[in-house]
């Protein structure tokens, strides 16, 4: 069994890095960029008063798609590399996170269709925050109907922060909006301590993502 490549940093140096209000980017040069960025704002998004449309509650009671936790982290992370102008998922940040993942911290929501992967999102949880790093889409709608079972997961487990790092036109329709580093500093550490459950191990009995999502929505 060929062993497994190490990550290009120490696992806890990362750790403790995003327990400070730290994150990663590369800037698509080589493999090996990575630079560490700490923003005077920073974009969060609310979990329990999530922005969603009719349209995208109407494409959520459909089901279109099943749901998966995890089973695919690494493509996950390759479809987020998809059609962008702007390369920062460098792969080195790629084994990184892969190794993050297989220690527990990294963990991605995944959309599936006729057995492939259509959308998805991934990023880290620490304690009750979790730090949103990319979400893809091959189908309409994917990495939308990821988001709201992400915000569901996010809510059932006792998650407090939804980080996604930097403001855009499309977080900012789901209610995302820039705080003060300080602020976001506050909210972090405060969310770390939060005795939070992303895999919604204690949970009895036991949700199915369906109807996970539809809880979450006020359909059930």
């Amino acid at each position: 069994m060929k062993a497994q490549e190490p990550p290009p940093l120490p696992l806890h140096d990362v750790l403790n890095a995003y327990a400070n209000g730290y994150f990663l980017m590369g800037d698509g040069q080589d493999d090996h960029s990575m630079h560490w960025y700490n923003p005077p704002m920073r974009a969060v998004m609310p979990i329990r008063e999530l922005h969603i449309s009719r349209k995208l509650k109407k494409l959520a009671r459909s089901n279109p798609f099943e749901i998966r936790i995890d089973s695919a982290f690494p493509a996950v992370m390759e479809g987020c590399m998809e059609n962008r102008l702007y390369q920062w998922i460098t792969p080195d940040i790629r084994k990184l996170f892969n190794a993050l993942h297989l220690s527990g911290y990294a963990h991605s929501i995944e959309c599936w269709q006729a057995n492939r992967l259509v959308g998805g999102i991934y990023g880290l949880a620490l304690g009750g925050a979790f730090c949103a790093e990319s979400m893809f889409s091959r189908v309409p709608g994917a990495s939308k109907i990821a988001l709201v079972h992400l915000c569901a997961r996010l809510d059932k487990g006792g998650f407090c922060l939804l980080d996604c790092q930097i403001l855009n036109e499309h977080t900012e329709q789901f209610g995302a909006h820039d705080i003060p580093k300080t602020e976001y500093i506050r909210r972090l550490h405060h969310a770390i301590r939060a005795p939070a459950d992303f895999l919604l191990q204690d949970t009895s009995p036991p949700l199915t993502e369906t109807a996970l999502a539809q809880k979450f929505l006020g359909l059930s």
